[in-house]
């Protein structure tokens, strides 16, 4: 801890300083941050890092296993975080990042007695059908490794579902004023896949070359196409 606060006060004397600026507009004028990204509370996975952000580039919600609960009437930090970015904020971008070596998709590879953390298990439901997905689907044979990936990636995959179900970002969905991307970090290899949502495969994000994205902005009215074909 004392290293820590160590830094706190090199960022008051050191850092600060040369980023008054930034910090003084942002403190006059608000923030813009240009895309929501829900992340796990990994203390290996630092979004601001991975992206290189600088204060007021991006919108962070972080929580075990970056889950993202389906819309319900009750309350949630997610959800909250959700509304408030796409309403009031107004991000066109939304990441949900897993990563590898992931502990809570640790806890639901290997279907871990979690009978001592009752609230760890009720969060981890959120996660069920990615684990039902890899139990029913993928060969029984994988090592613990193989099966930890696959985990994290169909996660990733499940949560976007459910951030779908989230009506401000159906609506921007709709209006084609929201994308959708689902990532993936190899702490080891250092390394960002991302998921192409055509293919339904994670690809490797390089420079120069098309990023992949779950879902590219582009407007989605189901009815217009009805309405159009009713007036030919």
């Amino acid at each position: 801890m004392n290293e820590l606060l160590g830094r706190v006060f090199s960022f008051e004397t050191k850092v600060f300083p040369n980023e008054s600026a930034l910090y003084n507009q942002l403190a006059s004028h608000g923030q813009s941050p240009k895309a929501l990204m829900i992340s796990c509370a990994d203390s290996r996975i630092v979004p601001e890092h991975i992206m290189q952000a600088a204060p007021g580039d991006l919108f962070v919600c972080r929580n075990a296993g970056n889950i993202v609960p389906p819309h319900a009437t009750q309350n949630g930090g997610v959800t909250s975080t959700v509304e408030y970015a796409v309403m009031v904020l107004g991000v066109r971008d939304i990441i949900v990042c897993g990563h590898s070596d992931c502990g809570a998709m640790k806890a639901l590879s290997t279907n871990a007695d979690l009978a001592k953390m009752p609230n760890v298990a009720a969060w981890l439901r959120h996660s069920h059908a990615a684990q039902m997905v890899c139990r029913e689907n993928y060969p029984d044979d994988l090592s613990d490794a193989e099966k930890l990936r696959n985990m994290a990636l169909e996660n990733v995959v499940a949560q976007l579902a459910h951030l779908r179900t989230h009506p401000s970002v159906a609506s921007g969905i709709a209006r084609g004023e929201i994308a959708l991307h689902g990532w993936y970090v190899d702490i080891h290899a250092g390394q960002i896949l991302g998921l192409d949502g055509e293919t339904g495969h994670f690809s490797p994000l390089r420079e120069g070359q098309p990023m992949p994205i779950a879902l590219p902005h582009g407007r989605r009215l189901t009815g217009e196409s009805t309405i159009a074909q009713a007036a030919e």
